[in-house]
């Protein structure tokens, strides 16, 4: 009996990190508190009034109505908890965090919304939290609540593995799977009503990463099985299956003690899910060769994400930013013209620190879209005005 458990502990001891004596039980309650006062010249889906999503700019002249609408908000308001609690096979860390910006069926709503509920024991993870395919570095130090638009940013459902951890970084997750999918001129065909999205295989996702004195650079990739099965017996086979797959390269480069680099080019098929901003993941194309009983099929929509923004510190009380962030389709031949297919991200702001955790300051966000195939594209600008408090207590155990 001492031998299996000699034998079971040495074959595990690579894969846990165990705790340290000096290790303590603790709780720590953080989040923040947050308005924005903005005015926005153009115009924008009403559901998504508080933010800047090239997506949600009107497809059509005056979509949404006429041009200029001012809006208060404070739905970026979070409220998150983190637990560590020393076990005899490691530190258990455990956080849970929300906010009340409603999205989905709740869009435009003051609504619960998971950010994060998420576990981790030594080099093992589960639950929802920050997908390996994404860098949260490259984000900005931007005060709008949805961000550049090209960027990875996706908090998805996971089981994740970390071989390496420090200086060299490197994970490994099976993430739940999903998609998108335009239905495009057929949007209104009955033969579609019965297509369903299946997925066979979880989402596989990696990354490594190098961090050093210049910041750090990061490699990022995902696979994705995705499976569409036709339920009408109407004589035509619309089954389908395509892989999706994407690569991330990003970085931060520090210039001294004043600023950072942030820069993201990621680029793949039907990867779109995991972007802030984008197009569906599949698309419908003609297909020449399937004759009457399959006369179009779905494709894997190939998609760019770039990011290039620079932090600049001012002073200890004032910091900047300014940047560019795309995100680019190639649309299948039977989209919709009126389809989104590129959206532009442009922001620079001025922010104000005048206590510790204390931040307020004026931002400018330019956004365009451009249509698919029909000439027609659209712009808006917005000067923001924000106000946030965050907040953190540790309580610990003896």
């Amino acid at each position: 009996m001492k031998n299996w458990k000699l034998g079971f502990l040495l074959f595990f001891m690579p894969f846990l990190t165990f705790a340290q004596e000096e290790e303590k039980a603790s709780l720590e309650i953080y989040g923040q508190m947050m308005t924005d006062i903005g005015y926005n010249f153009g115009q924008l889906d009403p559901q998504w009034f508080d933010v800047m999503r090239p997506s949600k700019l009107p497809s059509y002249p005056h979509e949404f109505g006429g041009d200029g609408s001012v809006y208060f908000s404070v739905r970026q308001t979070k409220l998150g908890f983190k637990v560590l609690n020393p076990t005899k096979l490691g530190l258990l860390k455990t956080m849970f965090e929300f906010d009340i910006f409603g999205v989905g069926q709740q869009a435009g709503e003051f609504a619960f919304h998971l950010r994060y509920a998420y576990m981790e024991l030594g080099k093992f993870g589960i639950g929802q939290y920050d997908s390996p395919f994404g860098n949260p570095d490259v984000f900005p130090n931007t005060v709008e609540y949805w961000g550049p638009s090209g960027a990875v940013a996706f908090r998805n459902a996971q089981i994740r593995y970390m071989p390496m951890q420090g200086r060299n970084q490197m994970t490994f997750a099976l993430e739940r799977p999903g998609a998108s999918g335009d239905e495009g001129v057929f949007s209104d065909r009955q033969e579609l009503e019965g297509v369903r999205f299946r997925f066979p295989m979880p989402d596989i996702s990696g990354e490594f990463r190098i961090n050093r004195d210049w910041g750090h650079a990061e490699v990022a990739g995902i696979v994705r099985r995705i499976v569409w099965d036709d339920v009408l017996d109407d004589g035509l086979a619309l089954d389908g299956k395509t892989w999706g797959w994407g690569i991330n390269l990003s970085t931060n480069l520090l210039t001294g003690d004043f600023g950072v680099f942030r820069g993201q080019i990621a680029l793949g098929k039907g990867f779109q899910s995991y972007l802030d901003d984008a197009t569906a993941d599949i698309g419908i194309a003609s297909n020449p060769e399937g004759g009457t009983s399959n006369p179009y099929q779905g494709e894997a929509i190939p998609h760019l994400g770039l990011v290039f923004y620079y932090d600049f510190k001012w002073s200890d009380e004032f910091t900047s930013v300014i940047g560019w962030s795309r995100s680019q389709a190639h649309l299948s031949d039977q989209s919709h013209p009126s389809a989104y297919e590129e959206g532009n991200y442009y922001s620079t702001n001025l922010l104000y620190h005048p206590f510790p955790n204390v931040t307020a300051g004026a931002e400018i966000i330019y956004i365009n879209r451009k249509n698919f195939s029909d000439g027609f594209s659209s712009e808006a600008t917005k000067i923001q005005f924000s106000f946030r408090y965050k907040f953190s207590h540790l309580f610990t155990r003896p």
